[in-house]
């Protein structure tokens, strides 16, 4: 079997493809872009694995233009200028189709030298990437483009797949035998990734044992092939923020159960310091004043989970993260410091009021010599009026207490205070 098993049972057309029907499925937009023969410059965006590649070149070969590839991880410029410089040919009189994959490994440059010949319609750009196309492809471009997002394929359709991949094995093994349970193993533990599915039924396949001359692929071989299959994770890419803001939201939500199931996720692909920082931040910014204790109880607990190190770190994290999911919220300091900030950064500031500025001397120019500060604790409840914002903000309220105990009780009391004094 010298061509790979992944090349072999490659679609045809769109109907032969699995997974994407909000794409490609019947009425779907991109099926009927594709059918209408007029092909928009299009950026496909999704993980590896789920049919970007397999589209694009389906769509190229239906519009009836001449075809060229690049990939963003090793084209030059030179390369794409050798395209650009072929647009003269008799076989490019009908337009070009520049399929180019991985456009995000291109640089600005590189995506710019293509922009005047997109904007004339001499190139049709189908490009397809695996990160945020609006963070890593050049603005001008994607105004001139549409952006399709391409999602893992489920489990049932992977299987389907996977059940024409025997058949084309079989043509060469007829009497290839399949346990029960092989097909579902790899599916459901792909991640979604048609491709890392067969690949892995291939690899089952090749390592199959013969009983009684016959090839047999065992559950015990899908189990082994596909373990760990199923993360997709990349420290650098989007599921690894996706994942961080999944744990955070999953806690802000106060659902104990999903921040444990992200959590784990993160661990699971070694990742320690991530989640470390993140639990840090959550406790901060969503529970805060509510609790301010957990802010301690999470620093310990991240700091023992770094000096036990993995696999023993997860205990202290989880413990972390179901204190943190199961703690009354409140994110009144967060709001406060983002409205000081935003003030701060509009340019309203102004002096230091002069009874706290940290000198105790006037000059000539000041009729009213004398710092006049002060000290609280000399006045009952440890508290006396005095202006403390610069005059420009005076009367500004960044805190606002929220409905919780903690800072209900707080309120309450300074309240008193200061209605004493009143």
């Amino acid at each position: 079997m010298s061509t790979p098993l992944a090349v072999r049972i490659r679609p045809g057309s769109l109907s032969e493809m699995v997974g994407q029907q909000h794409l490609l499925g019947e009425g779907a937009l991109l099926r009927r872009i594709a059918q209408g023969g007029n092909i928009p410059n299009l950026i496909f965006y999704g993980p590896s694995g789920v049919g970007k590649t397999t589209a694009a070149r389906i769509i190229a070969a239906a519009a009836g233009k001449k075809l060229e590839k690049l990939n963003g991880t090793t084209a030059s410029t030179g390369d794409i200028k050798a395209i650009i410089a072929g647009l003269d040919g008799f076989d490019a009189l009908g337009g070009v189709i520049l399929y180019l994959d991985e456009i995000q490994y291109l640089n600005k440059k590189q995506q710019q030298t293509l922009l005047e010949f997109i904007e004339d319609g001499s190139i049709t750009l189908i490009a397809s990437t695996t990160e945020n196309p609006y963070f890593y492809v050049y603005g001008a471009i994607l105004s001139r483009s549409t952006v399709f997002e391409f999602k893992p394929v489920p489990a049932g359709e992977i299987q389907r797949c996977l059940g024409r991949a025997v058949g084309i094995l079989r043509e060469e093994e007829p009497g290839l035998q399949v346990e029960e349970g092989v097909l579902e193993q790899i599916a459901a533990t792909c991640g979604g990734d048609v491709r890392k599915a067969v690949n892995a039924l291939e690899l089952a396949y090749l390592g199959a044992a013969a009983s009684q001359g016959e090839k047999r692929l065992s559950l015990a071989d899908a189990k082994a092939v596909s373990q760990r299959s199923a993360m997709r994770y990349d420290r650098e890419g989007d599921q690894h923020y996706d994942l961080l803001s999944a744990l955070q939201k999953s806690i802000r939500g106060s659902d104990p159960d999903a921040a444990l199931h992200y959590l784990g996720r993160l661990l699971e692909a070694g990742d320690l310091l991530s989640p470390c920082r993140r639990l840090l931040v959550t406790a901060a910014e969503d529970i805060g004043l509510a609790y301010p204790m957990a802010m301690t109880i999470v620093k310990s607990c991240v700091d023992a989970a770094r000096e036990l190190g993995l696999p023993e770190a997860r205990i202290p994290l989880a413990e972390a993260a179901v204190l943190l999911a199961t703690s009354p919220k409140s994110n009144s300091a967060y709001l406060g410091i983002a409205a000081a900030m935003e003030d701060i950064q509009a340019g309203k500031a102004g002096p230091i009021p002069r009874c706290l500025q940290n000198k105790h001397y006037d000059g000539a120019e000041v009729k009213a010599k004398g710092q006049f500060y002060r000290y609280p604790h000399d006045y009952p409840g440890h508290w006396v009026e005095q202006q403390y914002l610069p005059d420009e903000l005076a009367g500004r309220q960044y805190y606002q207490a929220q409905e919780n105990k903690v800072e209900q009780a707080a309120r309450a009391y300074w309240e008193a205070v200061r209605g004493k004094r009143g």
